[in-house]
């Protein structure tokens, strides 16, 4: 434990080494870092979905300079340093697991979601959907709120009864394309399909944000194989058709079987 008190203690000096000595640090604020941090948790979840433990690591560290960052500059304009965060994270955790630090008893890991949901409540907010950031990717976002309203009991009482909601959801969009609906009215519907089928990922424990990422790279992983294998074959691939272009998928998915076996 000694040994990463004081590691944590030298990222510390050296963040006021940096803030006094480094002109481009002298100027950073909350507002310049936030798009920077943005980046960072990305880049740390490009990290995680490729199971790259030494990015997870690298990304961590740049993700640990940021919030010591954000506590430096706070300590000299906003009335807070590191020991206020640290403290305030500690008094959350201890308060939202009464499990652990008293004597309430719970049974699984939803039973705590649905504990800290209510205990949110009795802290002075109106809303389980108040802690939902308004600037998280829609995909995110319709999750955290689905589960935010599980915590206190807004939920299908069965994985069935969504998958109905899906395929409902489903055929209302269709009916509207079919009946030439306008703009608006598609993309409501769309809208709702899209949240039905989030509200399903979590039923059968998949986070739709994740999926749709590994579906991302895989397309373009075997998309960048058609273009590459194309052109070594002698094509172009803007004359080609899509036929010609699918040989080329069936490709590069046989490609990856053997490593879907292992």
């Amino acid at each position: 434990m000694q040994d990463k008190l004081e590691a944590f203690e030298k990222l510390l000096n050296i963040m006021d080494d940096l803030r006094a000595g480094c002109p481009w640090d002298k100027e950073q604020t909350f507002e310049s870092l936030r798009h920077l941090t943005i980046e960072e948790v990305y880049e740390l979840s490009d990290s995680i979905l490729n199971k790259d433990l030494d990015g997870i690591k690298g990304e961590l560290g740049d993700l640990m300079l940021h919030l010591v960052f954000y506590a430096k500059i706070g300590s000299e304009s906003a009335g807070f340093d590191i020991l206020d965060v640290l403290n305030s994270i500690i008094a959350k955790l201890i308060n939202r697991h009464p499990h652990i630090y008293g004597n309430q008893k719970v049974n699984d890991s939803s039973d705590v979601l649905n504990n800290w949901e209510k205990i949110k409540l009795k802290e002075g907010r109106k809303s389980v959907l108040e802690g939902v950031p308004k600037s998280l990717p829609p995909l995110v976002k319709a999750y955290r709120i689905q589960e935010k309203a599980k915590g206190v009991g807004f939920e299908w009482e069965n994985m069935d009864d969504v998958w109905s909601k899906v395929n409902e959801e489903l055929n209302e969009l269709k009916h509207e394309v079919e009946s030439n609906a306008n703009r608006e009215k598609l993309e409501d519907e769309f809208g709702d399909l899209l949240f039905a089928l989030t509200n399903y990922a979590r039923y059968i424990g998949v986070n739709p944000e994740d999926a749709l990422e590994k579906t991302n790279k895989k397309f373009i992983r075997r998309f960048q194989f058609i273009e590459k294998q194309s052109a070594n074959d002698g094509f172009n691939i803007q004359d080609m058709s899509l036929e010609e272009m699918e040989e080329y998928w069936v490709k590069a998915k046989k490609l990856e079987e053997p490593e879907k076996r292992k």
